[in-house]
C-alpha cells in the first residue's frame, strides 16, 4: 500500500495477512478462507485489493448458479437475540 494512510489511524505501514472472509448476499453465503488483505500495523484497520472482492464475488455466483463446485460445506449454527 506503501503512501497510502489508514482511514483509521493515519499511518502508513500495513503488513500482509491472510483473514476468512465471510461474502453475503440475500441469504446466501460464501467462505472463503485465507483471503488476502493488508492489514495497518498500528489499529489493525483491514484493507482488501478489489481485484481479489471482485474475484470472490465471481465465484459466489458461479458456485450458486451451480455451475462450479466449492471445496466443500459447513454447517453453521444459529441462536436468535432476545
Amino acid at each position: 500500500m506503501g503512501e497510502i494512510r489508514c482511514n483509521t489511524c493515519g499511518i502508513n505501514s500495513y503488513k500482509e495477512r491472510k483473514i476468512n472472509y465471510l461474502y453475503s448476499h440475500q441469504g446466501k453465503y460464501l467462505l472463503v478462507p485465507k483471503t488476502p488483505v493488508e492489514s495497518c500495523i498500528d489499529c489493525g484497520m483491514i484493507y482488501y485489493d478489489a481485484a481479489v472482492l471482485k474475484e470472490i464475488e465471481r465465484r459466489f455466483f458461479v458456485i450458486h448458479q451451480q455451475n462450479e463446485m466449492p471445496d466443500s460445506y459447513i454447517q453453521i449454527p444459529t441462536k436468535s437475540y432476545r
